[in-house]
């Protein structure tokens, strides 16, 4: 197998640190040429390691995502002001769907001060972050373990999520099209999203801005279902103008 550059591994790191890196900015900060950056980002895409977007790189591939604990790493500041003003939007008193997500796990650690929720959700991690929060009633839904990520997908979890009508549904997906068309990774668990999406009256998208380069294979929806997108960068071109022909409220949460 052939061996990174030290230059190259630490690209590799930045870019697991931050999600993203910039051309520009690597080439200054390693005071080489941007040719010079553009040839290891290549390198590194070329071993999968990076995805190119324009402009610089980003991880992840367009047909596997990236381990839950490396997201988890992702970001991280633009997560946790997603998932504050997520929260901000759920009012006391009401009921609440959340699928898997590192993201939508941020929203339930800003959910800590709700009083009278009930939460359903198909995460493991979420039932841990909320377990002890003395307000809000849990319950998990049944089906299959995914051991990767304590997501709880398959038909077992779609059919346990379609006995509820909730107030709001929180989702989060792995990339979002140019056209509209949220997306995901593995379809179990796409099926487990569309039921959420089709079983409440609100649906919050939680979704950075390094979703819209990414790339993943099987469609959840289209953006135009959303009622409220919370991401950390305005939107532009295309996909702001589907969210504005469909009434979508963006908000943007600022790091």
């Amino acid at each position: 197998m052939e061996i990174l550059s030290g230059r190259q591994n630490k690209i590799l790191e930045l870019a697991r640190k931050s999600g993203r890196v910039e051309v520009d900015e690597l080439s200054s900060h390693f005071t080489v040429s941007p040719q010079t950056i553009r040839k290891d980002l290549n390198e590194l895409c070329d071993k999968q390691l990076l995805q190119r977007i324009h402009g610089g790189a980003i991880v992840g591939s367009g047909i596997e995502n990236v381990s839950y604990e490396a997201r988890r790493m992702l970001a991280p500041a633009a997560k946790k002001a997603i998932g504050a003003s997520a929260a901000d939007l759920i009012p006391d008193n009401s009921s609440l769907l959340l699928n898997i997500g590192t993201t939508t796990e941020q929203v339930a650690h800003s959910l800590s001060q709700h009083r009278g929720l009930l939460v359903i959700t198909n995460n493991i991690n979420t039932i841990d972050i909320m377990k002890h929060y003395p307000n809000i009633e849990l319950i998990i839904a049944g089906g299959q373990v995914r051991r990767s990520d304590g997501g709880i997908i398959g038909v077992a979890t779609v059919d346990f999520i379609n006995q509820f009508k909730v107030d709001y549904a929180v989702i989060g997906v792995s990339a979002i099209d140019e056209d509209g068309s949220l997306l995901d990774y593995d379809f179990r668990e796409v099926r487990v999203a569309q039921a959420i999406i089709n079983n409440a009256r609100n649906i919050i998208l939680v979704a950075d801005s390094m979703k819209f380069s990414r790339n993943a294979p099987i469609r959840i929806g289209h953006i135009s279902q959303i009622t409220t997108m919370v991401t950390d960068k305005a939107l532009h071109g295309k996909l702001n103008d589907i969210c504005k022909l469909n009434n979508v409220n963006v908000i943007t949460a600022l790091p």
